[in-house]
């Protein structure tokens, strides 16, 4: 009998695989569907991106396997865009990785930077990516369980110092996907680097939604502070910065070693990002603009959180990065499970949002809801979460 193998099997539940049955049942049952589940973006890429593309396809040279760990171009407009966004200088040569999008770079980290057993510290809730990684790769994981309290945060001071001891590598994403929580105070990555440098481990920065922010605040990066470069690397995607998720395409960046590393261990297993995917994503960084798809976020973030105030009874905390609302099931539903709440919502109105459980068991009782509907649609879905309130029947006055 073929089975698979253990690391597959030691797997949590991938709840959205409910999410496609729910969506499949209200389908049938003739229902609109209003999908803010996934963080699939529905703005096109800018034309003049794919008009780079296809020059580059037309050239022949880029037909071939792009060895390497990327293309000069690629490489320059990567170390060009952290001069210019962080004042960060980075060696094309040895400190930046292309990666085929930066969940295949995130996911193979844990296998070329720490052997079965090691210790790796995990936010949860969190980007299902990193939660998964520790099981696939039979790391060994203590979870940092990110509370509203502490504005989902991870709290260094309840990580215990037997545990920081023997960690191999910790992960932190800000901004945060899916509690869209942002850091405001520097120190706070100061304190990470210090740790990572006290105990010899490698923080893996998740920095995909760096230029998603809204507000007027802007994202750091881990690598702006001294020192990081010694214990720190960072991951950046063109997903949602550029509307480019169906392209796969992302870097690596920092510490050299690690870099090193991971890109010795992709060799084995792939040829890298496509060259003329790699030349229009240089274009996309040295254009820039990536402003302008923020302002959309943050329109639609301000259109959703006042149409759920007004038609759903439903306050939603005002978030400053990525393209998500994290919040709790709304106070008026009888029922306490996340998954229950997204099944009623999708098969009675069509609407789908994510479950806080498919971040991990820490995420039961919220939901994320992924801003990648048009204004006029978040208003519309949530008049339809509001629609499951139960009202109650008026009673008739009494006839004087």
């Amino acid at each position: 009998m073929i089975k698979p193998a253990k690391a597959l099997e030691n797997l949590p539940p991938y709840v959205f695989v409910h999410l496609l049955e729910f969506k499949a049942q209200a389908k049938a049952l003739g229902r609109d569907i209003i999908d803010l589940g996934m963080g699939n973006p529905d703005l096109p890429t800018d034309p003049a991106i794919v008009e780079a593309l296809a020059q580059a396809a037309r050239d022949p040279a880029t037909h071939r396997y792009p060895l390497g760990k990327g293309t000069p171009q690629f490489l320059s407009a990567v170390t060009g865009f952290y001069q210019r966004r962080f004042g960060v200088g980075i060696d094309p040569v040895s400190e930046a990785l292309a990666l085929i999008g930066s969940k295949e770079g995130l996911a193979h980290a844990f296998f070329a930077l720490a052997n079965p057993g090691d210790t790796v510290i995990v936010p949860t809730p969190a980007y299902p990516a990193h939660i998964n990684a520790p099981y696939i790769s039979r790391t060994k994981p203590h979870w940092a369980v990110l509370s509203q309290k502490n504005n989902f945060l991870v709290d260094f001071g309840k990580i215990p110092t037997a545990v920081l001891k023997k960690t191999k590598l910790m992960v932190l994403n800000y901004p945060n996907n899916p509690t869209g929580a942002v850091v405001t105070d520097r120190n706070y990555l100061k304190e990470a680097l210090k740790l990572a440098s006290r105990h010899g481990f490698l923080l893996i920065y998740d920095n995909a939604y760096s230029e998603i922010t809204f507000d007027g605040y802007q994202a750091p990066s881990i690598l702006e502070f001294p020192g990081a470069k010694n214990c720190a690397v960072e991951f950046n995607s063109f997903s949602k910065t550029y509307s480019m998720a169906g392209w796969r395409v992302g870097y690596v960046v920092g510490n050299a070693k690690a870099v090193g590393y991971l890109a010795k261990f992709k060799s084995f297993l792939d040829y890298g990002v496509p060259a003329f995917i790699q030349l229009a994503a240089a274009q996309a960084m040295r254009r820039g603009g990536e402003g302008e798809i923020a302002r959309i976020y943050q329109n639609r973030r301000d259109v959703f959180l006042q149409a759920a105030r007004d038609l759903a009874q439903w306050e939603i905390p005002k978030v400053q990065g990525s393209m998500y609302l994290w919040t709790k099931i709304p106070s008026w539903y009888k029922k306490k499970k996340s998954l229950d709440f997204v099944k009623d919502l999708v098969l009675k109105t069509g609407v789908c949002v994510s479950p806080g459980t498919g971040f991990g068991s820490a995420g039961e009782g919220y939901v994320r809801i992924s801003l990648v509907e048009t204004e006029d649609r978040l208003r519309e879905a949530a008049r339809r979460v509001g629609s499951l309130i139960e009202r109650k029947p008026r009673i008739p006055a009494a006839a004087s």
